[in-house]
This record gives structure tokens, C-alpha cells and sequence, in this order.
């Protein structure tokens, strides 16, 4: 992988709240010549016991700097620049997959560059992302959490 040989410039190590003490995992962003990429390697996603469950969880940045508060509060709404709606705000990313627990994503955005998400939240939900639902898509409680951090070279 391209990322693997570059260090990120910034990543939010994230954990589960107390429902989900053992999901945690790396959320790295690096910048790609005016665009970010991101990054997530997450495991201990929960595993649903209903057949053909989904499997999906949605993945935000927020705009607050704590995972701190019931069920993640204070980690605030849906990173946003704009007045744009859901699910076109800056902080919206595609869904985790989880596999056995573990999810793997990588994705490429101009939705913002690495200096304007350091200090604000990236957040796992329980549920997929409708991408339609306002404000931030119907994908239900917050189940992880992390706070994104400059990495010192």
C-alpha cells in the first residue's frame, strides 16, 4: 500500500464506549497532493447474532474535540463547512464493513485537508448510514470514538 511507506500527518486512536470496551483501532489521515486520504483499521466491531445482518456502521468526523459525555456527546454534530445537508457534509464518510469484527476502509476526499480535522472526532455508530435521514443519516447511537491528532514527524 502507498500510505504504508508515508507516516500520516495526522490519526485518532479509537475505542469503544462501555458497551464495546474491545473495539478499538486507527483512524490515519495523510495528504495526497491537495486531497486526504483516510484510513480506518478497526476491530472488535460488534457482531450481530440475526441472520443477513448488514454488517455496516457508520463512520463520521465531528466537529467536537472530546469523546468524552454520555454516549459520546460531547463529540457534537457531523463535521460540516457548509450548509449543506446530510450526507454531503465535510465529516461524512462511507460506512465501515465489518468482516469477523474487523473493518479495513480507505478512501480519498477534497471534502476537507488534514489541518481542519485535527482536534475534532471521528465516530463509529451502531447502525449503517441511511445517507438520507437529517441531520446525520439515522445510523444510531455512538459506539467509538477518537480524537484526531497531529502526528509529530
Amino acid at each position: 500500500m502507498f500510505y504504508a511507506s508515508t507516516p500520516p500527518q495526522a490519526a485518532a486512536h479509537v475505542s469503544g464506549g462501555r458497551e464495546n470496551p474491545g473495539l478499538q483501532g486507527t483512524v490515519s489521515f495523510f495528504d495526497d497532493y491537495g486531497y486526504t486520504v483516510v484510513v480506518a483499521e478497526i476491530y472488535g466491531l460488534p457482531e450481530s447474532a440475526k441472520a443477513c445482518a448488514p454488517g455496516f456502521f457508520g463512520f463520521h468526523v465531528h466537529e467536537g474535540g472530546a469523546c468524552t459525555g454520555a454516549g459520546f456527546s460531547d463529540t457534537g454534530p457531523h463535521y460540516a463547512t457548509d450548509s449543506c445537508g446530510h450526507p454531503a457534509h465535510a465529516g461524512d464518510l462511507p460506512p465501515l464493513l465489518s468482516c469477523g469484527g474487523m473493518a479495513y476502509l480507505a478512501v480519498r476526499t477534497d471534502r476537507f485537508c488534514v489541518p481542519e480535522v485535527i482536534g475534532r472526532t471521528v465516530v463509529i455508530h451502531a447502525m449503517p448510514d441511511d445517507f438520507t435521514t437529517q441531520p446525520a443519516g439515522s445510523s444510531g447511537e455512538k459506539i467509538a470514538c477518537g480524537v484526531i491528532e497531529a502526528v509529530c514527524p
